[in-house]
Formats: structure tokens, sequence, C-alpha cells
């Protein structure tokens, strides 16, 4: 069995371009996530399109966002920042955030800690909106 082989029949292996691995949810319109729980903190490789956003809202876990791959805007605590691919932030739990796109899409790491419980398993929306 090559590297590559044993990776991809891992149950802790896993690579970011392949779509059918995780936990799938809609955020939004244009905002799909697929989401990886451990014990004590999740991840989630989100999508954004081009042209859509996201509701602001809050949840009570801390989050922390790498951009991987575009651009967005970063709505936060009332703020508005333009990021770009290498930008990452951190979200205190219970503060509102969202983001948004423009002619190009952004592919996003998000970090939960502690897991977000409603994120466990498939289906659609963030959180409590604002």
């Amino acid at each position: 069995m090559t590297a590559e082989n044993r990776a991809k029949s891992s149950p802790w292996s896993f690579n970011l371009g392949d779509d059918t691995q995780g936990i799938h949810r809609t955020l939004a319109e244009g905002i799909t996530t697929r989401i990886f729980p451990g014990q004590n903190v999740m991840l989630s490789v989100v999508r954004v399109a081009p042209h859509s956003s996201g509701t602001i809202h809050s949840h009570p876990e801390e989050q922390w966002g790498v951009l991987l791959e575009g651009e967005c805007v970063r709505i936060q605590g009332g703020e508005e920042i333009k990021m770009k691919a290498g930008d990452f932030w951190c979200t205190p739990g219970g503060v509102l955030h969202g983001v948004r796109t423009g002619d190009s899409g952004a592919t996003i790491l998000d970090i939960f800690s502690p897991p977000r419980e409603e994120y466990r398993k498939s289906g659609t929306g963030f959180g409590s909106p604002a």
C-alpha cells in the first residue's frame, strides 16, 4: 500500500480538497462547509461562492478562521476588514460576526473550541442570528 493510499483509507487523515470527506452543511446560499469534529476542537472547511454573504450571527464557542484561498470581507464587532489569502482572525464566543465575498470566492478553515454541537450533523444555518 502506498503512502497516498494509506492516507485516504485512514480514519484520522483527511484532505482539504476531498469533498467526499467530512459532515456536509449548507450555511447560506453560496456558502457550504465540511466539518471535522474532535473531542475538544472542530475544523470546518468553508467554501464561499463569489458575491455571497452569510448571516451576521454569534455562538458561544471561540472561533479562529484562516483564509486559505481568495478574498473576503470579515465582519466582526462592527468592523468590516478586507482579507486576502493567508490572513486569519479570532472571534471570541458571543461576538457578532459574518463574511461576504465580491468577485472572487473564498475558502476558509474555521476552528471551533469547544466543538459546536449543532455542527456534529449535516444541516443548514450558522448559529444564533443577530
